[in-house]
């Protein structure tokens, strides 16, 4: 009697044990696991003079002690483990868990969805702005065919842009910090020409951009029109799907 009241005893302490780690683990959202909630998210730091910037999700650094986000460079989706708020942008600091807060977002993010944080103007003259994408869209209708759209974050340019795609105009007066709708086009390659609304002049052409079935990118400007230094007017692909 006394050896199976001993085999009872250890047994229910394991099944106890169990039973509050799953409680435990159901009762955190933070523990969701990336391919549970399938949401991924990517930071562009298109900024000249806002330097070096780290991201904390619900006040834990995501990108790495030494992985910053840098002006220009677009390192490119992540997975979200949590959609726990908030997001909150640091000056990065080597080796460091602190910094000032230079802004914070609590967008809601959806299960299954990819999203993009474009970061522009000056923080110089305050101007530093934000414009967040949701980075989907529905097929196309049609086979052999892609979907692009085009996002202006580039402070100069308020008078809007024109995008040409292999001679044909695909976005027309585009103004600062737009977003806009994705359109079909049919696959192959394409010579991409921003040019100042109105005018004749190409600012910026990207000569080899390939469009593939069934997939949807977006094409984005930042920098300025009236500079010719790194912070000069520039274009950049991404692939949303």
């Amino acid at each position: 009697m006394k050896r199976s009241n001993i085999i009872f005893f250890f047994t229910f302490l394991v099944f106890a044990g169990i039973l509050i780690a799953s409680i435990s683990s159901c009762g955190k959202e933070g523990a969701a696991s990336p391919t549970g909630l399938n949401i991924q998210y990517e930071v562009l730091n298109l900024s000249p003079d806002l330097g070096a910037i780290d991201l904390y999700i619900d006040y834990r650094q995501v990108n790495g002690a030494t992985s910053p986000y840098i002006f220009s460079i677009n390192p490119g989706y992540f997975y979200v483990t949590s959609t726990d708020v908030p997001y909150q942008f640091r000056p990065y600091v080597p080796n460091a868990s602190t910094g000032t807060v230079l802004f914070s977002r609590s967008d809601i993010l959806k299960t299954g969805l990819k999203y993009s944080l474009f970061i522009s103007g000056n923080k110089s003259d305050n101007s530093l702005t934000q414009t967040f994408t949701v980075d989907a869209d529905t097929v196309p209708t049609t086979f052999g065919r892609g979907k692009i759209r085009f996002v202006n974050v580039s402070p100069t340019a308020t008078a809007g842009l024109d995008v040409y795609a292999n001679g044909t105009l695909a976005f027309k007066a585009v103004p600062y910090k737009y977003v806009s709708k994705y359109i079909e086009v049919p696959v192959g390659n394409y010579d991409l020409q921003i040019n100042a609304t109105g005018k004749t002049a190409i600012l910026k052409e990207l000569p080899s951009v390939t469009i593939q079935d069934g997939r949807l990118y977006t094409l984005y400007t930042y920098g300025y029109t009236n500079r010719a230094d790194s912070a000069a007017f520039n274009a950049g692909m991404i692939t949303n799907w």
